[in-house]
């Protein structure tokens, strides 16, 4: 029997626990209210297209924001990534966004903040903000293109030190402001994603001080090992098995397609293996996805199967999925490698890989597992000049959905769903910072898939343009449609379409050109699966 040695904190109690599990995600939930109320875009202000964390000295998250899963779920290797080398200093930001060194896609800024307590040795935490931004250069306004390769999308920043000693480098800031469209807009947005390490480190300090840094050390451990004891009991209640599952994108944005993704789920016991091999090889087009973010899409689905299985929340961490093994094969399009082209992978790519892999589950849970949700984030880029300021300006948004069915409820309608938890931005935030005005915003009734429980339907937005513009679209599910679940039927498929003058014209699933004011762009987008047979 394993006896206390003196110094050593005592255990933490359940209930003390669950306070400092509570309190850290309260954290990470300020740092993103602090990056929201000062961003500048109306992608990070409205949307809320940003992500929190708090990590402990090990890299491992110990409270989330409730943010945006796919951003969540890679953030450990962001924060592996900043503090390879040579550790960080007290003061010291690292900045990164490559997705084959810590990254997802260019669009997603992440900075890295050590926690430094008086007279440690290293930093006894870390703190983590990523933020999509609306432009990092690139061969389209935007930097979501229909690229062929990394070097098309925009500008590619390894993990270097935006902050030394609390002090900007001014040569850095300058060379990332100069290669961007909009660089007072993205010195905006970085500025507020400092501002939530600058909160986040504070809190975590203030802790510190009043609980003592054993005690801190010991609840950042504890949460982690509880989470994972959670995961265990988890797939302890899935039956043993091989579970197999696929599906497809319907393109790869280069002429290549549908992009077959394949899986097969192994329980054995407390264990669990995610295997993607049968996926198809990386892609000429965008749409392939890092190692990151197929381990995000997983660790996203184990944590809701979690929280229904279990009925009780996951610790806002998620642990360190010590009982997970996930296998995707390099080269292929859940682990691709440079220079493809990744734009798309991390947007809609994850979505289907929610997608096969919640299919596989279901053969093991039928009765818990939902239908397919619309699994695309119908990614929008618009870019040009602003006639009434005569500056560049570049916008992104995404588009939601039908949410799939349950055993438990009807899906919900035009919402964003999985991989993706933000908002759709309002008609008045869309009309003051763009020369656009909002046609039509409603649901497309009857969209959603029938059965026991119907599908949530998904939403129509038409836009006009009032200047010449370039648009870049990166959507899915125009072909496959989003399947039912226990006999419900699909949902419908989602369409691209522009009106010029008087005539309508369907649009590709990804398509990029030129528009002209007066043009009015149409985006409709798939229902949710419908669950159980209605017969």
């Amino acid at each position: 029997m394993q006896t206390a040695k003196p110094g050593d904190p005592a255990p933490l109690d359940p209930i003390r626990l669950e306070i400092y599990g509570s309190l850290l995600t309260a954290f990470a939930e300020e740092m993103g209210a602090a990056l929201r109320r000062s961003a500048y875009s109306p992608n990070i202000k409205e949307r809320r297209d940003y992500s929190c964390a708090i990590c402990d000295a090990d890299a491992r998250p110990v409270a989330l924001g409730d943010h945006m899963p796919v951003h969540l779920g890679a953030i450990p290797r962001s924060v592996e990534a900043a503090i390879d080398g040579s550790p960080l200093a007290d003061g010291d930001v690292v900045l990164l966004n490559d997705p084959f060194h810590g990254g997802t896609h260019l669009p997603d800024l992440t900075v890295v903040r050590a926690i430094w307590l008086e007279g440690d040795a290293h930093p006894a935490a870390y703190v983590a903000a990523r933020a999509h931004h609306a432009d990092v250069g690139g061969v389209t306004p935007g930097s979501m293109p229909l690229s062929r390769d990394i070097f098309q999308e925009g500008l590619r920043i390894p993990p270097v030190r935006l902050v030394r000693g609390g002090r900007i480098d001014q040569d850095l800031w300058r060379l990332i402001l100069t290669n961007v469209r909009t660089p007072e807009e993205r010195a905006g947005d970085l500025h507020a994603q400092l501002a939530a390490l600058e909160v986040g480190a504070r809190r975590v300090m203030e802790l510190a001080q009043r609980i003592g840094r054993d005690e801190l050390a010991a609840a950042f451990r504890e949460l982690a090992s509880y989470a994972d004891r959670l995961v265990r009991a988890t797939i302890r209640e899935i039956p043993d098995g091989r579970y197999l599952g696929e599906d497809f994108l319907d393109d790869d944005g280069a002429g290549s397609g549908p992009v077959r993704i394949a899986v097969t789920v192994t329980i054995a016991g407390d264990a669990m293996t995610v295997d993607f091999t049968g996926s198809d090889r990386q892609c000429a087009g965008n749409v392939n996805a890092v190692a990151a973010i197929s381990e995000s899409a997983v660790r996203y689905v184990l944590r809701c199967v979690a929280e229904a299985v279990l009925d009780a929340p996951l610790p806002a961490g998620g642990g360190a999925l010590s009982s997970v093994k996930v296998v995707a094969p390099t080269g292929t399009v859940v682990n691709a490698q440079p220079p493809a082209a990744v734009a798309a992978g991390n947007v809609e790519t994850s979505q289907r890989i929610v997608d096969v892999v919640y299919i596989a589950l279901s053969q093991a849970l039928p009765d818990l597992i939902p239908a397919c949700s619309s699994g695309t984030m119908n990614n929008l880029t618009i870019g040009g000049i602003d006639p009434e300021s005569g500056e560049p300006f570049a916008y992104y948004e995404t588009v939601g959905g039908g949410m799939g069915a349950s055993s438990r409820a009807d899906g919900l309608s035009g919402v964003h769903t999985h991989m993706t938890n933000s908002l759709n931005t309002p008609i008045e935030a869309l009309e003051h910072a763009l020369p656009v005005r909002i046609r039509r915003y409603t649901l497309r009734r009857a969209t959603g898939g029938h059965g026991v429980r119907y599908g949530g339907d998904g939403l129509r937005r038409d836009i006009e343009l009032l200047t010449d513009a370039q648009i870049s679209i990166l959507s899915e599910r125009r072909h496959h449609p989003p399947c039912g679940a226990r006999g419900g039927t699909p949902g419908a498929v989602g369409e691209n379409w522009l009106l010029r003058g008087t005539e309508w014209t369907e649009l590709p699933a990804k398509v990029e050109f030129r528009a002209r004011a007066g043009d009015v762009l149409s985006i409709r987008t798939p229902g949710g699966g419908g669950w159980g047979s209605a017969d």
